[in-house]
C-alpha cells in the first residue's frame, strides 16, 4: 500500500526583515487609507457652500425684478446725465421691451398718445408715478433735470422733437423771481390766456392769495388746471419757483388812494425813524399785495390792533423778522433784491402809520 505524504506548507516571511516590513504596512495602510478618506470628506464639505451659493446667486438672477426701487443716500452728487444715458442705467428695465404695459422705446401707436399730451404734463406724471411705475422709476436719486431729459430722450425716439432741459451749473446763482416770469411766466400770465391770472390783476392774485403763498406755490409746482408743473419749466428749483410766484403777486397794484387813505389813520412822517418815502416806495412795490389786504395772515397795513403785538417786540425784532421772513412771509418779502436798508425802511413806514 503505497504512502501518501501532505506537502507542507511554507510562510512567506522567512527573515526578520521581512516581519517587520509586514508589521510597519499594517499599520501604515489604515492609517493612510483613513487621512484619505478624512480629507475627501473636509473637501466636500468646503465645496458645497461654494456650490450652494452659485446656485442661489442664479436663481436670484432669474426672479429679479424688471425694475428696482434703490435707496439713494440723501446730498449725493453726482454728474448731471443727458436722456440716453439715464434711459439706458434706469429706465431700459421696462421701457426696452414694454414690460408692466410700461410704453416701449419707438413704439409711435402708443408714444403718440403721451406726446399729445405734453411734455410737461407726462414729465411730472412721470415723477410722481403713474400706474404701474413708481415715481422717478424707482430712482429717487435722479434729479428733475436728469428725468426730464429721459422723457425728452424716449418721445423723441417716437417722433416726438422736444428739447431735454439744460442744466445750470452749480456755482452759478439762482434766477431771480422777475427774470423767471420775464422768460416764461409772462407767455400765459401777460394776456391770461388758458385761464391764467393776468399780471396786476388785483382780485384774481388776492383771491389766489388767500390759500397762503406756500399753499398757492407748492400747487404750482405741482400743476393745476391748465398750467404745466413748474410752469413747463422742469429744471427751476423750488426757491426759485417761489420767487417767481411772489414777483406775480407783487405786481398787484395796491388799493385805489383815496380808499387807502379812508381805511389808514394818516402817521406823520415824522414819526418814522428811517427815509420814510425810500419806505413807501418800497411798500408799493414789495410789501402792498399781502399788507393792503392781509393775505396769508399778514398784518393789515393800518390796523392798529394786528401790529399792537408786533409793535410791543421791538424795531431791531420787527426788522430781523421782515430780512429773515417769518410765518408764510419770505425772507425780504419775497424780494431778495432788497437791501436790509430797505427792508427797515419799509417797516418803518408800516409801523408809522400805526403810531
Amino acid at each position: 500500500m503505497s504512502e501518501h505524504k501532505t506537502p507542507e506548507h511554507t510562510s512567506l516571511i522567512k527573515t526578520p526583515q521581512q516581519l517587520i516590513i509586514v508589521v510597519l504596512l499594517s499599520f501604515i495602510v489604515p492609517v493612510l487609507v483613513i487621512v484619505m478618506l478624512a480629507q475627501l470628506a473636509v473637501d466636500g464639505h468646503k465645496n458645497k457652500p461654494a456650490d450652494t451659493a452659485a446656485a442661489e446667486e442664479a436663481i436670484a438672477k432669474r426672479i429679479k425684478p424688471a425694475g428696482e426701487v434703490v435707496v439713494a443716500a440723501a446730498g449725493a452728487s453726482q454728474e448731471v446725465r443727458n436722456g440716453k444715458a439715464v434711459y439706458e442705467s434706469v429706465c431700459a428695465a421696462c421701457h426696452a421691451t414694454g414690460v408692466l404695459n410700461a410704453p416701449k422705446l419707438g413704439d409711435k401707436a402708443v408714444w403718440s398718445k403721451l406726446i399729445a399730451e405734453g411734455q410737461a404734463k407726462i414729465t411730472a406724471d412721470g415723477m410722481k408715478g403713474v400706474r404701474q411705475m413708481p415715481p422717478r422709476g424707482g430712482s429717487p436719486d435722479l434729479s428733475d433735470v436728469e428725468f426730464a431729459r429721459a422723457v425728452a430722450y424716449m418721445a423723441n425716439q417716437a417722433g416726438a422733437n422736444w428739447k431735454e432741459p439744460e442744466a445750470r451749473s452749480p456755482a452759478k446763482s439762482e434766477m431771480t423771481g422777475g427774470k423767471i416770469v420775464e422768460i416764461q411766466c409772462s407767455k400765459c400770465h401777460a394776456t391770461g390766456v388758458g385761464g391764467a391770472p393776468k399780471i396786476g390783476d388785483r382780485a384774481a392774485w388776492l383771491s389766489r392769495g388767500k390759500q397762503g403763498i406756500d399753499a398757492l406755490t407748492l400747487a404750482a409746482i405741482r400743476g393745476h388746471d391748465n398750467m404745466p408743473a413748474r410752469g413747463g419749466m422742469a429744471q427751476l428749483t423750488d426757491a426759485e419757483f417761489r420767487s417767481a410766484v411772489l414777483f406775480l403777486f407783487n405786481q398787484v397794484e395796491p388799493a385805489a388812494e383815496g380808499a387807502t387813505k379812508a381805511t389808514m389813520p394818516a402817521a406823520p412822517l415824522a414819526a418814522t425813524s428811517g427815509d420814510a418815502a425810500k419806505g413807501k416806495s418800497v411798500y408799493d412795490a414789495s410789501c402792498a399785495a399781502c399788507h393792503a389786504a392781509g393775505v396769508a395772515g399778514a398784518p393789515k397795513t393800518g390796523d392798529k390792533t394786528a401790529w399792537a403785538s408786533r409793535l410791543k417786540t421791538g424795531k431791531d425784532a420787527m426788522y430781523a423778522s421782515a430780512i429773515k421772513g417769518k410765518g408764510a412771509m419770505p425772507p425780504k418779502g419775497g424780494n431778495a433784491g432788497l437791501s436790509d436798508a430797505d427792508v427797515k425802511a419799509a417797516v418803518d413806514y408800516l409801523t408809522g402809520l400805526v403810531k
